[in-house]
């Protein structure tokens, strides 16, 4: 989702054939993007792939991952790779020792810093998701008349979870139709609060990507943890409320609206010695105790959202 504006971009301002290579679990995030000439994806170290990603004889290679499998195939492309400030050394300062030499940069504005020599620049628009019209059409029947909230209950590790006790409370105070999203993993826990509420629909598990996108743009706020979701939500031009567990937003993957955009509640709780514990994330608390997220203050999104739904 981060590198959208970067792709919009290069198809803009130059006269480029841009090619795009992501996992494959990630590809349908960009499957309906105008702006990609064509999408490739990998599962991991493909000979096969290398083979036809060199006949395309690329002109210049922009590595926007930089880890060890796209270094892999920049290597075996051996063509010129431009790179981006990853501040892997400042964020590790900042998770061991607390001590903030954070850049006060969004990844997105890291992007557009590394292709200054190629003359591209920011245009301000924003993240993209486009949504295909079979979708629309297919999930506007299994989403709620009345207006309505979501709330994203996956998140990549549990560490940015939101924890059911805090799902539990802000359910209990809305009147309004809730609809629950995730993926397989999340369906037993949303079966769980779902089971509580009557005005609580669980689509974990039921959904596909683009149609829990098409919730989201159709509802009238967002809850989410630092995850996907909230990127998707940044793109569709949400409001959102935004909670905050082991990460922190200081790192630069806060929610990137276009300018003049701010639709984004961030809730942390500040003041925790042990936050952030890590720049991604853990399985569990290393701690035990979860602090950031149970003391996180729900009733105060609540309050939010009744706000947001009476407006």
């Amino acid at each position: 989702m981060l590198t959208t504006p970067v792709i919009r971009c290069l198809a803009n301002q130059t006269e480029s054939e841009i090619h795009f290579l992501t996992k494959k679990s990630f590809a349908s995030v960009l499957a309906g993007n105008p702006y990609i000439s064509k999408l490739w994806s990998t599962d991991g170290n493909d000979r096969v792939l290398v083979e036809q990603l060199r006949a395309e004889e690329f002109d210049w290679i922009f590595d926007m991952h930089k880890n060890s499998l796209s270094r892999h195939y920049c290597a075996q492309l051996d063509r010129p790779a431009i790179g981006f400030d990853k501040i892997n050394v400042r964020k590790w300062l900042m998770v061991n020792l607390k001590v903030d030499l954070l850049p006060q940069k969004h990844l997105v504005e890291r992007y557009f810093a590394s292709l200054e020599p190629k003359g591209i620049h920011y245009d301000g628009l924003g993240l993209d998701y486009f949504l295909p019209d079979l979708i629309k059409e297919q999930s506007s029947a299994l989403i709620p008349t009345k207006p309505f909230i979501t709330i994203a209950l996956g998140a990549a590790h549990a560490t940015k979870q939101i924890p059911i006790a805090g799902i539990r409370e802000i359910c209990s105070q809305i009147d309004a139709p809730i609809v629950l999203l995730g993926g397989p993993k999340e369906k037993s826990l949303g079966d769980e609060i779902s089971a509580s509420f009557a005005h609580v629909v669980n689509t974990c598990g039921q959904f596909s990507l683009a149609e829990s996108a098409f919730a989201v743009q159709k509802s009238r706020i967002l809850v989410t943890p630092d995850t996907g979701m909230m990127h998707i939500g940044a793109a569709l031009r949400k409001k959102m409320i935004v909670v905050w567990g082991n990460t922190i937003p200081q790192f630069g993957m806060y929610s990137f609206y276009p300018n003049g955009f701010n639709l984004a509640t961030n809730y942390e709780v500040n003041g925790l010695n042990c936050r952030p514990c890590s720049k991604i994330g853990f399985k569990a608390c290393p701690y035990g105790h979860f602090r950031c997220m149970l003391e996180q203050e729900y009733h105060r999104m609540a309050a939010e959202i009744e706000a947001v739904l009476g407006a």
